[in-house]
């Protein structure tokens, strides 16, 4: 089977580093087969440290390392390629490049977050749609061999409940749990699925905890530490048994799972993600922030 050559934009983030790797070094223990990073535009964010600071060095590597094209725009990155790794770390900036790529009908990953409001989601989505365009978006930890292997182990089980656990680490842009609280409502999600009704968040500078409410009845949490402990889990409560999920550190990464996932999507065409999931995270993330700020219970916007 011949590998997919892989346009990447936005070299801003640690999964440009990551994914090129993982592609491409055949000695890595979790190499993931089936593509390569071929040629990529930097793109960034002047504005945002989380862009600037970071652009260069990680342009530098893959160029020199792994010997990516770096091109100077969008558009060569397509024309050039099979399937796209939207990477801006910036959410704020991915509807602007969808825009000028959407019509090339190409597979696009939009990494996390998808976007930093419903309204640009919502467009976002119609404009793949209008085009025929395959779109897929997710946080690597929905696909933590840990999480995975309990769901399997009771698929068939009725799930009543979750509590999820994670680092929350707060930025001032993507705001709230856009940044990095995205990871555990990610695996809340995978859990529990899409259907939540409202939401209450208690917050403060260590800690965040968010309580969800499902239309069925259904309660889910999502806590997030800032000081302590900074590992991912969950516990899963069935019918008759709760069930805990330590996700490890050592082993198989989950962004190797990840990377997985999306080679298949980029030879299908379809994602495993349904973008109405997608969608409802984003308004969930909307609904939480809200509440951080307001202190009260606050109604989805939108539901599943």
């Amino acid at each position: 089977m011949e590998k997919i050559n892989i346009g990447m934009i936005g070299l801003d983030t640690s999964h440009v580093v990551s994914f090129t790797k993982l592609l491409h070094d055949q000695k890595e223990d979790y190499y993931v087969k089936g593509g390569r990073i071929i040629t990529a535009f930097p793109g960034g964010s002047p504005d945002l440290p989380l862009s600037r600071n970071r652009l260069e060095t990680f342009t530098k590597e893959i160029e020199e390392t792994y010997q990516v094209n770096i091109v100077d725009s969008l558009q060569t990155v397509v024309e050039n390629s099979d399937a796209i790794l939207l990477e801006s770390v910036d959410g704020g900036l991915h509807l602007k490049q969808l825009k000028e790529i959407v019509s090339y009908q190409k597979p696009i990953f939009i990494d996390k977050p998808f976007s930093l409001s419903s309204q640009d989601a919502e467009e976002m989505i119609a404009l793949a749609s209008k085009n025929g365009t395959p779109i897929m978006s997710t946080s690597a930890l929905r696909f933590a061999v840990e999480l995975q292997s309990v769901l399997k182990e009771n698929q068939g089980q009725l799930i009543i409940g979750a509590d999820c656990f994670g680092p929350m680490h707060i930025e001032v842009n993507p705001p709230g749990l856009f940044w990095y609280g995205i990871h555990t409502i990610e695996m809340l999600y995978t859990i529990m699925g899409i259907g939540v009704n409202e939401v209450t968040t208690v917050s403060n500078k260590d800690y965040d905890v968010v309580t969800a409410s499902w239309r069925d009845g259904r309660f889910g949490s999502v806590r997030g530490n800032r000081v302590g402990n900074e590992k991912f889990g969950a516990i899963i409560h069935y019918e008759n048994k709760s069930e805990f999920v330590d996700i490890k550190t050592e082993g198989k990464p989950y962004y190797a799972s990840l990377l997985e996932e999306i080679i298949s999507f980029f030879r299908k065409g379809t994602s495993i993600v349904p973008l109405t999931e997608t969608l409802e995270i984003i308004y969930f993330i909307e609904a939480v922030n809200k509440s951080r700020d307001t202190r009260s219970p606050v109604k989805l916007e939108k539901r599943g």
